[in-house]
């Protein structure tokens, strides 16, 4: 992160533990997780990442807006959503921007990949929040099947409703030969839907 001089955490060497999923260890500043209050939050539980300490800028020159948006009670908020266990060791759960709001029930399109992930026939995949007019948003998808491999929309539903609660199964699944990139070559779930003709 270019506000944090770049790396904030870091998985450690043996003899420590490396923990498969997670991005390690503070290497540097100081990391917690804010909930949205502004309180730091327990062990487990899950908020935005927050940094602070001497590798950390101290605002943006000329930019009140942008500063009053990015700190708050001394902390610089990163945008990602993730939670530090017992040991302290840090996972992201995904982009506080990204997640989906259905109706008020926040789904982490991340944690829909991942389970999508899991079918047998699906070699690539995108979670997205499509507008609703009632919900505010609802989940959609896009899928790249793997060569060969074949699901519908209904069987791919059903694999996620065996693994999440229904509020996170995809409402609309889009088949397409590649997922759709960004000018940068990167995957932008923001504003997927408007691209794609859901919005």
């Amino acid at each position: 992160m270019t506000e944090a001089t770049h790396q904030m955490a870091s998985n450690p060497l043996p003899p420590l533990a490396r923990k498969p999923g997670a991005v390690g260890l503070p290497a540097g500043p100081e990391v917690e997780i804010m909930g949205e209050d502004g309180s730091l939050l327990a062990a487990g539980q899950i908020g935005e990442i927050v940094i602070r300490g001497p590798n950390v800028t101290a605002g943006y020159e000329n930019n009140p807006k942008a500063n009053a948006e990015g700190f708050l009670n001394g902390w610089f908020r990163t945008g990602d959503q993730g939670s530090k266990d017992a040991d302290g060791y840090i996972s992201l759960t995904g982009r506080l921007k990204e997640i989906i709001n259905r109706g008020g029930e926040k789904v982490s399109p991340r944690e829909v990949d991942e389970i999508l992930m899991d079918h047998p026939a699906v070699g690539q995949c995108v979670c997205f929040g499509m507008p609703h007019p009632k919900l505010g948003e609802e989940v959609a998808a896009v899928v790249v099947l793997k060569e060969g491999a074949s699901a519908t929309e209904r069987e791919i539903q059903d694999f996620v409703a065996k693994r999440a609660a229904d509020y996170k199964v995809p409402k609309k699944i889009l088949f397409m030969d590649e997922i759709p990139k960004g000018a940068t070559g990167k995957l932008q779930r923001i504003g997927l839907a408007q691209k794609l003709g859901l919005g």
